[in-house]
């Protein structure tokens, strides 16, 4: 049986340009001149620099037109003389031109791989051992086990190995340099190190003895019952542990010559004069992008024809979707910018203490509602501008996320930022005698004392923000 009834439903639909305009607004400096680039690419009605530059290049190549005006019978020869005659070749192989070898670095795995080829094993070792440099991470680890290289050998290159074949091939992994390369986890790793220090003084050896025999006691940084297991005293464990923490814990990591180093281009550039904020948009932030006038003169020409055929209707509307094409986007860019320049002026408003003076201490409590209501703009387009942007000032370059934070109140009622009281924890942390460090609880206890009314869990989650670990793992000798 089919029932039919009325029913209204509200929907909030963008259009193609407000889609192309949040996609802008995500974007770093970077990654919007590439995408600029893509644009000016795509559509070729889109042009680069402004109308004027145009204008005096049409005029320029006019000038060279009248001036380079030539006869095609000069360039037509009377003769039939063969092409090899017009040309000459005065080199020899010697005197031929030499080209400098580009270079495009060595990668991790070659390094590895050159280093294989020179070793003395057999051809089958050498085939497995290549196989598993595929499988080493980024740390130069072998995170997999054996037995599943075995299963993936058998099922996807249907080659029969044994589980000794695969460990005579990482023990030739293992002889390479950097030392530690192709261990299994990290207490491997340390050891292979150690093995391979050519001078074997009893600190070394006292140093092997306790990542192989008290690895776990070694972690969790127990150094009393290490010191009672193994009968020795405290500073025979200082100069082992001096030992150890000098080993690389990432062999791959630091062996890599191809790492790729992650640059900062600022989207804004804030500057103090007498007294006074300035703020600017980076040059790769506001391109200077028109319509192509020779396209608009096109559409011109085409819809001012009286006869038009299938194919100039056809190129009306290709001419037609380039130009919307090439006018949506430079309103998309403008409007980015405009909404950037009131984001960060907002921002700039609301911290001027700190862009004044640079001293983090002064960074008040800010969350996005806060910028959104100065701004009149929704909260979503104000973290889309805070997401992967950066701003230059005359103390270095922050992230804008950097300057958003949560409130706390003190006893006294005043309102604080939480990244002041983060900025105290790690003091105290810093001034703590590292043989007893402070607990959670009694951070806490001190924080109380200076007004701020913190449980345990929120000094624990700060502390975790903060890359810091707990007081056992940071006690020392």
């Amino acid at each position: 049986m089919l029932n039919q009834r009325l029913q209204q439903r509200l929907q909030q639909k963008l259009s193609p340009q407000q889609i192309q305009m949040i996609k802008l607004l995500e974007l770093p400096s970077l990654q919007l001149e590439q995408r600029v680039k893509k644009e000016l690419e795509e559509n070729p009605a889109l042009e680069e620099g402004t109308e004027q530059d145009e204008t005096d290049a049409q005029e320029e190549s006019q000038e060279n037109d009248e001036q380079d005006e030539f006869s095609l019978e000069d360039y037509i020869s009377d003769d039939d003389t063969p092409d090899y005659r017009l040309t000459t070749n005065n080199y020899s192989k010697d005197d031929e031109p030499k080209h400098a070898p580009v270079s495009n670095g060595q990668s991790f795995l070659d390094l590895l791989t050159e280093q294989l080829q020179l070793k003395s094993i057999k051809q089958e070792t050498f085939l497995l051992a290549k196989y598993l440099l595929g499988s080493l991470d980024v740390d130069g680890y072998l995170r997999r086990n054996l037995e599943d290289i075995v299963d993936d050998l058998a099922f996807s290159q249907n080659i029969q190995v044994e589980i000794e074949q695969l460990e005579t091939a990482l023990h030739a992994i293992q002889s390479l340099d950097p030392p530690g390369v192709g261990a299994q986890n990290l207490q491997e790793c340390l050891l292979i190190q150690l093995n391979r220090k050519d001078n074997q003084t009893d600190n070394v050896k006292l140093a092997y003895r306790i990542l192989d025999e008290h690895f776990e006691s070694f972690t969790k940084k127990h150094y009393e019952r290490i010191i009672t297991k193994l009968k020795i005293t405290k500073d025979e464990l200082k100069d082992a542990l001096d030992i150890i923490v000098k080993l690389n814990p990432k062999p791959g990591a630091s062996a890599s010559e191809n790492v790729s180093m992650q640059t900062i281009i600022p989207d804004f550039v804030v500057n103090i004069k007498d007294g006074n904020i300035e703020l600017s948009l980076t040059s790769r932030n506001a391109p200077e992008l028109h319509v192509s006038r020779n396209y608009a003169d096109m559409l011109t020409t085409y819809q001012h024809q009286k006869e038009r055929t299938k194919q100039d209707k056809e190129a009306v509307l290709f001419v037609k979707q380039k130009l919307d094409a090439a006018k949506w986007f430079i309103e998309a860019i403008k409007q980015r910018q405009n909404t950037l320049i009131v984001t960060m002026q907002a921002i700039i408003n609301y911290q001027e203490k700190f862009f004044l003076e640079g001293d983090e201490a002064l960074l008040k409590p800010m969350i996005l509602k806060d910028i959104a209501d100065a701004t009149n703009l929704d909260i979503s387009t104000i973290s889309r501008v805070a997401n992967s942007k950066y701003v230059q000032t005359p103390y270095g370059n922050y992230l804008l996320k950097y300057f958003f934070s949560e409130s706390m109140q003190k006893e006294d009622g005043e309102e604080v930022s939480t990244r002041q009281i983060k900025q105290i924890l790690m003091q105290l942390i810093e001034r703590e005698d590292k043989k007893k460090p402070l607990t959670d609880e009694k951070l806490a206890s001190l924080l109380k004392e200076q007004g701020f009314l913190i449980a345990r869990r929120t000094v624990a989650k700060y502390r975790e923000q903060l890359n810091i670990p707990v007081g056992r793992l940071r006690k020392e000798l």
